[in-house]
C-alpha cells in the first residue's frame, strides 16, 4: 500500500442554501483557475438553467484546484434530501468531507442527512462555519450544535475530534480565529491538505475503478465518472466491466480518459490511485460498476441507494389541446425519455402500468419528481401527471408508510397556527426551542402524506415568515387517515375563451387561476372553491348586446387579480380525480373526466359502492 500525498479528494456537504457553491466559487478564483480578466458567473458550478433559477444544486459537480503542488479534487453535492441518491454515490469517491454550516441557522435537516451518510462511510470530517459576517451569527452555539449532532449520529472518536474553520464565502475569506477576520481562503486550503487523508492504494496491483456517476455527451455518448481505487488505467486499454450484484462481466475499451482541472475536463494518457477520472467508450456502463484489469474481475461493493418514497403516473396528454404546444407527445417519446433518465438518476424508478399510455415514476420526493417534469417540459415534451402518492411497505403483515423529520422555524406569534395545522396532519412534536431573535424552532415527525400540500398553507399561515425543511426519517406503522384539501375546484363549463364578463361573475365563487383572454376547455380547472365541493362555472359567457347603454356600466366590472400557480403548487393542489397537463408553454389543471355528466355518473357509482 502506498499513499499519494499530491492529491486530496473532498466533498463539500451541507444543507441547501448554506453556501456550498459560493464557497467553491472563491476556492476556484483564489487558486488561479480563472484568468485575471476573465468574466466569471456567480455560482459557476450551478450550470443548469433550473439550478440557476432556483438557487439549488441538483446534480453533483466535479472540479479540481491546485494549491502549493497538491491537487484538490472538490465535489459540490446537492443539499436537498430529494437528491440524496447523488450525495451517497459521491461520497464513495472522496476521503474526507468539508461540512458547511450556516453561522446563523446552525444544523438543519439536510446537515443531519448528509453528515449521517458521510460518518457511516467512515469519512474524515472538517467543519466550516460559513456566513460569519451574517447579522445574528451564533458561532460558539453553532459549533456546540455540530458537536451534539456528531454525538447523536454515532461518530467515532477520530470523527468527533473535528477541526473548525470560519469563513465568509460571499466575501472570500476564512480564519481559524472567529475574532480575527481573515484576508483570503488559505486557511480552508491548508485545513483540507492537513486534515483530509491522502488516497491510499496499491498502484502496482490489478486495476479497480469504481464508477459513481454517469454523464452524457451528444457526441461521445456515456461518460463514466469514478475513482481509481487500485492499479493504473491507460488510454486504449481493454478492461473488464463487472458489478458487485451479479456475476455478469463484459470487456470494453477505454477510448478516452479525462481528469479535472478547474471546471474543465483535460485529456490524460494514464491515471493512478486516488485520481478522479472520466472514461468514454464504454457504451452500456452503469453507476456502481467496477472497471477491472482484463480477464481479472474483482468488483468493489457499491453503496445501497435509499428507496423512493413518492410516485406519480406520467400519462400521454389526451386533453382537447393535446399536441398543440409540445414537440414530443407520444407514449414512445415519453417512455424513451423516462428510461434514459433512470440510467443517470439512480434514486428514480420507472415501471410500466396496465395501460401503454401511462408509466409509473417513483422518486425521493415531490421536488425530485417536479425537477424531472420541469426538465422534460423545457426539452419539448408534452404529457400529464397524476397527484403524487406515497409508497407503502408491508412489514410483519402491517402497512408501513414513509415518515419525514420536519424542521420549522417561525416567529413566535405563528406557533399556534402551525401546531394546529400539523396536529391534524398526524405530526408528532419531538423538539422545540426558542431563539433570542424572537423565533421558535420546532421539530416534528410527520407522515410524508402530511407534508404534501402543506407548504402553501404554511406560507399563508406565517405570512411568508416561516422556514420549513424536511428529510426522510424511515418507515413506521400507518398513522391513520389525514383529511384531504378543504377546497373544491372551479371547473370550466365549456370550450372557449375566458372573458372579463364571465370571470367577473365567477370570481364570487372563489379564487381564480386565469385571467381574461385565456383558452379553456370543458373540465379544465380555472379556480379554487373555498367550500369542499367542485363547482362548474361559465367563464366564457359574453354580455348580451342590447340597445340600452348606461354610462360607466362596463367600467364597473373590476376583476380581482388571479393567482398563477407554479408547477409545485399545481401538483399540491390537485385531488385524486384530477391531473396536471404539462406542455412547454403551459401548465393546466383538469379533471380526469372532462364531461360533467361522466363525472356525475362516476360520483353516483362511488356513492353506491360506499354504501
Amino acid at each position: 500500500m502506498s499513499t499519494r500525498e499530491d492529491i486530496r479528494n473532498v466533498a463539500i456537504i451541507a444543507h441547501v442554501d448554506h453556501g456550498k457553491t459560493t464557497l467553491v466559487d472563491q476556492l476556484l478564483k483564489q487558486s488561479g483557475v480563472f484568468r485575471e480578466n476573465e468574466a466569471v458567473a456567480e455560482r459557476v458550478m450551478d450550470n443548469g438553467d433550473i439550478e440557476r433559477e432556483r438557487g439549488i444544486t441538483i446534480l453533483s459537480k466535479n472540479t479540481a484546484v491546485k494549491y502549493e503542488g497538491t491537487k484538490i479534487n472538490i465535489v459540490d453535492t446537492p443539499g436537498h434530501a430529494d437528491f440524496g441518491g447523488e450525495v451517497e454515490r459521491i461520497l464513495m469517491m472522496v476521503d474526507g468531507v468539508l461540512l458547511l454550516v450556516d453561522a446563523f441557522e446552525g444544523c438543519m435537516p439536510q446537515t443531519r442527512f448528509v453528515l449521517k451518510k458521510a460518518l457511516a462511510l467512515g469519512k474524515k470530517p472538517v467543519v466550516c462555519v460559513n456566513k460569519i459576517d451574517r447579522p445574528g451569527a451564533r458561532l460558539a452555539e453553532v459549533v456546540d450544535e455540530v458537536l451534539d449532532l456528531f454525538i447523536e449520529l454515532g461518530a467515532n472518536d477520530e470523527q468527533l475530534d473535528f477541526p473548525v474553520v470560519y469563513a465568509s464565502g460571499r466575501d472570500g475569506y476564512a480564519t481559524l480565529d472567529p475574532n480575527a477576520p481573515g484576508e483570503n481562503m488559505i486557511p480552508v486550503f491548508e485545513m483540507i491538505i492537513n486534515e483530509v487523508p491522502a488516497p491510499e492504494g496499491d498502484p502496482d496491483g490489478s486495476l479497480q475503478v469504481l464508477f459513481s456517476n454517469i454523464d452524457y455527451d451528444e457526441y461521445v455518448g456515456r461518460i463514466g465518472i469514478g475513482r481509481v481505487e487500485r492499479g493504473m488505467i491507460h488510454v486504449n486499454e481493454t478492461v473488464t466491466i463487472c458489478s458487485g450484484e451479479d456475476e455478469h462481466t463484459r470487456n470494453a475499451r477505454v477510448v478516452k480518459l479525462y481528469q479535472f482541472e478547474g471546471l474543465k475536463r483535460v485529456e490524460a494518457e494514464t491515471a493512478s490511485i486516488g485520481d478522479i477520472i472520466c472514461v468514454s467508450g464504454i457504451a452500456d456502463l452503469n453507476i456502481g460498476e467496477t472497471a477491472c484489469e482484463a480477464g481479472n474481475p474483482d468488483p468493489l461493493p457499491f453503496v445501497k441507494i435509499d428507496e423512493p418514497t413518492v410516485s406519480m403516473n406520467f400519462i400521454v396528454n389526451n386533453s382537447p389541446f393535446a399536441g398543440r404546444e409540445g414537440k414530443f407527445v407520444t407514449s414512445r417519446n415519453i417512455r424513451d425519455r423516462l428510461y434514459k433518465e433512470v440510467e443517470t438518476n439512480v434514486a428514480m424508478r420507472v415501471e410500466d402500468t396496465d395501460t401503454t399510455d401511462a408509466l409509473k415514476v417513483s422518486g425521493r420526493g415531490e421536488l425530485h419528481l417536479s425537477i424531472l417534469i420541469e426538465q422534460m417540459r423545457r426539452e419539448g415534451y408534452e404529457f400529464q401527471v397524476s397527484p403524487p402518492t406515497v409508497i407503502y411497505k408491508e412489514k410483519g403483515g402491517a402497512r408501513h408508510e414513509p415518515i419525514e423529520l420536519l424542521m420549522i422555524e417561525v416567529p413566535d406569534g405563528y406557533v399556534g397556527a402551525v401546531m394546529e395545522k400539523l396536529g391534524s396532519r398526524k405530526a408528532e412534536l419531538v423538539n422545540m426551542g426558542t431563539r433570542e431573535s424572537g423565533t421558535t424552532h420546532m421539530e416534528f415527525k410527520i407522515p410524508a402524506r402530511g407534508i404534501m400540500g402543506y407548504r402553501s398553507e404554511f406560507l399563508t399561515d406565517t405570512n411568508g415568515n416561516g422556514i420549513m425543511n424536511h428529510v426522510f426519517e424511515g418507515y413506521e406503522p400507518y398513522k391513520g387517515d389525514i383529511p384531504h384539501r378543504q377546497q373544491g375546484s372551479l371547473i370550466a363549463h365549456e370550450n372557449g375563451t375566458s372573458t372579463a364578463y364571465g370571470l367577473f361573475y365567477a370570481q364570487d365563487r372563489g379564487r381564480l387561476f386565469i385571467g381574461p383572454g385565456v383558452e379553456v376547455y370543458e373540465g379544465m380547472i380555472i379556480g379554487a372553491n373555498p367550500k369542499a365541493e367542485d363547482m362548474t362555472v361559465n367563464v366564457c359567457k359574453k354580455k348580451h348586446a342590447t340597445n340600452t347603454r348606461s354610462s360607466g356600466a362596463d367600467e364597473a366590472l373590476k376583476l380581482t387579480p388571479h393567482s398563477v400557480l407554479s408547477l409545485e403548487q399545481s401538483l399540491e393542489f390537485i385531488a385524486d380525480d384530477e391531473l396536471v397537463e404539462i406542455t412547454p408553454k403551459s401548465i393546466r389543471m383538469r379533471k380526469r373526466l372532462l364531461d360533467k355528466n361522466d363525472r356525475a355518473r362516476e360520483a353516483s357509482r362511488k356513492k353506491k359502492a360506499a354504501t
